[in-house]
């Protein structure tokens, strides 16, 4: 029995001696743990300190890089730079651009909906040459235009491969827009007149738009012409419903139900059209898609796009006529052509005829601005006629009302 209880005696006196090895050894493990949650917590909260601190960093250093500026002045987002309204009224310093047919016609289309301009804006005579290259008659123009500078702009359409080397005094320096071929008679033919009006768009001073070739001339001076054409209420585009197989014949059912017989016209490819109708050729695509498939020789775009078109939507705003003279007594698919032996006083004082027409609804016998086709050689002797014949060199105030003949 004294060895059992001293058995049992030892056996406790063993057991109660680890117990407080064991509570060592939890309570170093529950301080360590702690220390390890208070360093935690520590970086959390100096994480958090520093992030509330840079934020409050960031906002202050921002607001103290902005300058105070006017209420009606906009921040650009990327560059840090003020938007004036200048910057968006300002003409391109250069016609050529990056951008493909599509997003020109899409930037070109962007005009404002507000009726007046909150700046001062003297229209301008945008005039657009659809070239195959050089411009023969480049010295002719030069002299039409001295003098009117801030009153006309200058677009050339030309085969994408030539290259221009008129000097910086020129008018025609760098007014060469981004082209591509053309071929006649096919829808390309329209499209770079659409190319041409979309590039003279992007000058929102441009209100008037005259397509021309290399081969057309002026036939009165530039005060003249702006002012016939600033104080018509008529866009110049032929429309004619022409019967016969160069009119109707040219016309294919494929296109319905968005151009019906009844709705086809033919016209002069050579216009002067107005900012409005402008707008509506370069924003078109419900009628371009039929032109481009179905319209194809003997039908050609560039005589009945256009003057269909526009006289489906805006048939009051044409005068159904054009301001280019040509001569197509000879027959055939080109007008006659006239060179130098044909260039005398008495041909110029002649080339319009005597044709009567209609000006804001009135008689006149006043009806061509141009003319075309000249060959090269016509140069020279037009050069030598053009300041007493043309007027070349007439100011706005000396014709503005020095052309009606009731």
């Amino acid at each position: 029995m004294k060895v059992m209880v001293m058995e049992m005696e030892e056996g406790v006196k063993e057991n109660g001696a680890s117990p407080p090895k064991s509570r060592v050894t939890n309570q170093s493990r529950a301080l360590l743990s702690m220390r390890l949650l208070q360093i935690l917590l520590l970086f959390l909260v100096l994480t958090l300190g520093i992030s509330v601190v840079s934020i409050h960093m960031i906002k202050f250093l921002k607001i103290q890089r902005l300058d105070p500026v006017a209420p009606i002045t906009l921040l650009s987002t990327y560059n840090h730079e003020t938007v004036t309204l200048d910057s968006f009224i300002r003409p391109p310093l250069n016609v050529w651009h990056t951008m493909n047919d599509s997003e020109l016609l899409w930037r070109a289309s962007i005009e404002p909906q507000r009726n007046g301009y909150p700046f001062k804006r003297v229209p301008k005579l945008a005039f657009m040459f659809l070239a195959k290259g050089p411009l023969p008659f480049a010295p002719l123009w030069e002299k039409f235009f001295k003098g009117h500078e801030g009153l006309y702009s200058i677009y050339v359409h030309s085969l994408p491969s030539y290259k221009s080397d008129f000097s910086r005094s020129s008018v025609f320096y760098r007014r060469y827009i981004p082209s591509q071929a053309v071929a006649w008679g096919e829808m390309s033919m329209g499209e770079a007149e659409r190319r041409l009006l979309a590039n003279a768009l992007l000058d929102i001073s441009n209100e008037w738009f005259v397509l021309l070739s290399e081969s057309c001339i002026p036939l009165r001076g530039f005060g003249f012409i702006y002012s016939y054409v600033s104080e018509s209420r008529y866009s110049f585009m032929g429309a004619a419903d022409e019967e016969g197989p160069d009119g109707r014949g040219r016309y294919r059912t494929e296109m319905e139900p968005e151009v019906t017989l009844s709705q086809w016209r033919k016209g002069s490819q050579w216009f002067e059209i107005n900012r409005k109708l402008a707008v509506e050729i370069v924003q078109d695509t419900t009628y371009y898609p039929k032109f481009k498939e179905f319209c194809r020789p003997p039908c050609y775009v560039d005589e009945h796009y256009f003057p269909t078109m526009l006289s489906m939507k805006h048939r009051l705003l044409l005068a159904n006529r054009t301001l280019t003279w040509t001569d197509w007594s000879r027959g055939g698919a080109h007008p006659a052509t006239f060179s130098k032996a044909d260039i005398t006083e008495s041909f110029l004082k002649k080339l319009p005829g005597a044709k009567s027409c209609l000006y804001n609804d009135q008689q006149s016998q006043i009806c061509y601005l141009f003319a075309r086709k000249f060959a090269p050689s016509a140069l020279e002797p037009l050069l030598q006629l053009a300041p007493k014949i043309l007027e070349l060199g007439s100011n706005i105030s000396s014709t503005r009302h020095s052309w009606f003949l009731f």
